[in-house]
């Protein structure tokens, strides 16, 4: 290998640094890029060969770390770039911008440094929350001259030049700017004078559609980036003049795109990407956008993954143009394999899986070579080739091969499969057919019948795009032109079906939606709403880079999504009973409170508060401090949204265990003639009154952890060994305000119009959004959602009377955690 084209990636030394690079766990793409300029391949071999990385178990994240040692302090010695890899190893430098700091304190500074001075330069140990960061750009946007949203861009170069804000998470800043611009002036985009309203949000989800609502976001996404680079409808080349005018012709100049899965598996998060691009550029451009089911491959598919791959584009809130089948053009792909034979670009093979893969050169210190059977005379492979459609072989006995070019360094151009025999009857044609087109075969090729103007896909497949290119000229067909973006991948979780499935059929989850996986449906059923998704792939953009988001960079999102559009409801995980001294037995007082303190019309509900409260046993201890903020003998504390604090007096110890079950607290309502305490924390609580059912029961919470241990699962030589046995905790006996009940009543007939609405388009539509609907914060707790294993018999008849009924369960799945509050000391 001496420059990039002549980039051969079976050459024994690419091959090698391949190897070498992977092992330390840079992913295959970027490998590859890497490999391909020799520079950047010999500095990062260097590196890794001194520092003995291979056998350092880097995660995807700090392998990238290295790389950019490597490319970025080219300039250093090695023994500095040693000593910022030691700090990159030890899991001390987290980001891009400290690594690129700790390369530029080096240049300027010989070693030996001073290693506080290093580490306070590149931020090492640094934690800025966003309750930190929002503060400081509220007091920047506060201060400053800053005058509406037309200062926005200065606004955030400002912030991000603060020394305070310097370690702050990119997205964390971003997100708190637009939020605090918002709160200041309004939406962006705003007509001068008007006064836009809120949109209109429904206990559950956020308004009918539940997509996020920020344009300006959205029309950036589409606009700027990869996506706005795109070329128009036409630009791209072919082989002849007329072939570009036909295509002109039937799409009317718009952009036609297609959201094309293979039904062998259920969908994961990376899809949420695909589907947001394939058919939001569609409609951004008022074109149109296919779902078309890749199914190719018989012994893969089943009937339940085309029904929930519809379900999901549609519980996204889309709806496909047209909903086709590669099976649909079956007959017209025989054609074209016809067509290919007969200009002398297509043969019939009959060597093994094994002696193909030997004459590719895919096998250690074998040379590629030519296959015997590429010579043979096309009317021959006519011949075979009917034989193959007629049954006369059996499976692997015969191919059709693409004659491409044996010496292009790109092994998607030696000699590809196009059709094989496969055994098994087709779910949409049966037994009709024998043989089978591949991916390589058909992808392209419908792309083409189905006039496709923009072929988008994922970077794993720009080796594919020449081979694409080259079968569409063989035979002469319009050429649609592939682009590639990076994929969406997820720290800690795996989203290989072969892998889930292996989970699944030996129990270590519940099924594919378990809500501890990342499969769509799994995000579904833990409660995540659909809107939700879509905005955090609206928030990492579009390139050319794949994207490895950190678990918790998805949960902020989620966060912030829910939190101004689920109502608050009072829970409490683990109850504790409080007994107010100087309050009369049968006291009660019914409290109007709000469903969210910023959004009216999200409603508002009636609780009741009486002489008995429980509390969650966290939120007291016996022994105080003067950090300690919460219940403790002789303290004061307030409850939220309720009249009057309370002051524990004493507390009642079960004698056998020693746990505390009651406390015995005194209301501050000043009618004792005591001057009222002012308390300097809240804390949540439900009251105990039978006759309007509070405190509402729940049998189970279950509050799911990451199901890995490690960051990098899937790069495991026994990815199950990883498993977290502590992945699932649940909660029961846990109690929840009884406005529950009309939350819940809303949302599910929110979702039944929402059915109602689908099935109206499609008459074989099934139900997508059920109890997973019924969202709300748990008041300082967490975001929940209603498991949809929950029997709720108020839910089924709207007639019925709110309340829990005979053989009813409640179960909550939470959705996300919450931001701990910062006056908030641990117990």
């Amino acid at each position: 290998m001496t420059s990039k084209s002549k980039f051969d990636i079976k050459d024994p030394n690419v091959q090698s640094l391949l190897s070498l690079f992977q092992a330390i766990g840079l992913s295959s793409t970027k490998a590859t890029e890497t490999v391909r300029n020799q520079k950047s391949a010999s500095s990062l071999k260097d590196l890794i060969d001194r520092s003995d990385l291979t056998s350092a178990g880097l995660g995807e994240k700090q392998s990238n770390f290295v790389l950019q040692v490597a490319l970025q302090g080219s300039k250093l010695g090695t023994v500095q770039q040693d000593y910022i890899v030691k700090y990159i190893v030890a899991g001390k430098l987290k980001s891009s911008d400290q690594v690129s700091a700790a390369v530029t304190y080096l240049e300027k500074h010989p070693l030996p440094v001073g290693e506080n001075d290093f580490e306070s330069e590149c931020g090492v140990g640094v934690i800025v929350t966003v309750e930190q960061i929002n503060a400081i750009i509220g007091e920047y946007v506060l201060k400053g001259s800053v005058r509406g949203w037309a200062d926005v861009g200065s606004v955030l170069s400002g912030v991000k030049n603060l020394p305070t804000l310097r370690w702050a998470n990119t997205l964390d800043v971003k997100n708190s700017v637009e939020r605090i611009m918002t709160e200041a002036f309004g939406p962006k985009n705003q007509p001068k004078g008007k006064t836009e309203k809120q949109p209109t949000a429904t206990p559950g989800c956020s308004n009918v559609s539940d997509k996020p609502g920020n344009n300006s976001e959205q029309k950036q996404f589409f606009s700027q980036g990869f996506l706005g680079n795109l070329y128009r409808p036409g630009e791209n080349p072919q082989i002849r003049p007329d072939l570009r005018e036909k295509h002109l012709a039937a799409t009317g100049g718009q952009v036609w795109t297609r959201f094309p899965p293979e039904p062998n598996g259920f969908l994961h998060i990376g899809h949420s990407k695909a589907i947001y691009i394939n058919f939001g550029y569609a409609s951004y451009h008022k074109g149109q956008c296919y779902l078309r089911y890749d199914d190719t491959n018989p012994e893969a598919e089943e009937a339940q993954y085309f029904d929930s791959i519809l379900d999901i584009v549609r519980w996204l809130g889309f709806e496909p143009w047209k909903i086709t089948y590669s099976s649909d053009y079956f007959q017209q792909l025989y054609e074209l394999a016809v067509e290919l034979i007969r200009r002398d670009k297509g043969y019939i093979c009959h060597c093994t899986a094994e002696e193909i893969k030997a004459n590719r050169g895919e096998k250690e210190g074998v040379a590629r070579k030519p296959c015997t059977h590429r010579t043979r005379p096309v009317e021959e492979s006519l011949v075979e080739f009917k034989k193959m459609k007629e049954g006369l072989y059996q499976k692997g006995e015969a191919v059709l091969r693409m004659k491409q070019d044996l010496d292009d360094g790109n092994p998607q151009m030696w000699d590809l499969i196009a059709y094989r025999v496969v055994n098994a009857a087709h779910h949409r044609t049966g037994s009709t057919w024998k043989i089978y087109p591949t991916y390589d075969f058909t992808h392209c090729l419908v792309d083409s019948i189905e006039n496709i103007s923009h072929s988008l896909c994922t970077t794993e497949f720009i080796l594919s795009r020449v081979s694409y290119e080259w079968l569409c000229d063989a035979v002469e067909v319009y050429k649609p032109r592939q682009s590639e973006y990076g994929r969406l991948n997820m720290q800690g979780t795996i989203t290989s079906k072969r892998k889930i499935l292996s989970l699944v059929r030996d129990g270590y989850v519940t099924g594919w939606d378990d809500p501890r996986l990342f499969t769509l449906v799994a995000l579904r059923r833990r409660g995540i709403p659909p809107g939700a998704i879509l905005s955090f792939v609206e928030s990492l953009g579009v390139s050319t880079a794949d994207a490895v988001v950190e678990t918790v960079r998805f949960d902020q999102s989620v966060r912030q999504y829910l939190e101004n559009t689920v109502p608050r409801l009072l829970v409490v995980l683990r109850p504790l009973k409080v007994t107010l001294t100087n309050v009369p037995d049968g006291f009660v007082m019914f409290i109007d409170k709000q469903l969210h303190p910023k959004r009216s019309e999200i409603g508002s509900v009636s609780i009741p508060f009486t002489k008995t409260i429980y509390i969650d046993k966290e939120d007291f201890r016996i022994q105080d401090s003067n950090d300690y903020f919460r219940l403790a003998p002789g303290k004061t504390v307030g409850l939220f949204q309720a009249p009057y604090p309370i002051t524990c007096i004493s507390y009642k110890v079960d004698q056998a265990t020693g746990a505390i079950i009651e406390l015995l607290c005194r209301l501050e309502d000043g009618k004792d003639g005591l001057p009222p305490k002012k308390p300097k924390a809240f804390i949540q609580w439900v009251a105990e009154h039978a006759p309007s059912g509070s405190p509402v029961k729940i049998d189970e919470v279950r509050i799911f952890h990451q199901l890995f241990k490690s960051d990098n699962p899937a790069s495991l030589p026994n990815y199950k060994e990883d498993l977290n046995p502590d992945s699932l905790e649940v909660v029961e006996g846990a109690f929840i305000e009884v406005g529950v009940w009309s939350v819940a009543k809303k949302a599910w007939a929110d979702a039944n119009v929402l059915n109602e609405t689908a099935e109206k388009k499609d008459e074989n539509s099934r139900p997508v959004f059920g109890k997973e609907i019924v969202r709300f914060q748990g008041l300082r707790v967490a975001y929940f959602a209603l498991e949809r294993d929950s029997v709720v018999t108020c839910l089924d008849d709207p007639k019925l009377k709110e309340g829990k009924y005979p053989g009813d369960r409640l179960i909550l799945n939470r959705i996300v955690s919450l931001k701990e509050d910062a006056g908030k000391s641990a117990s």
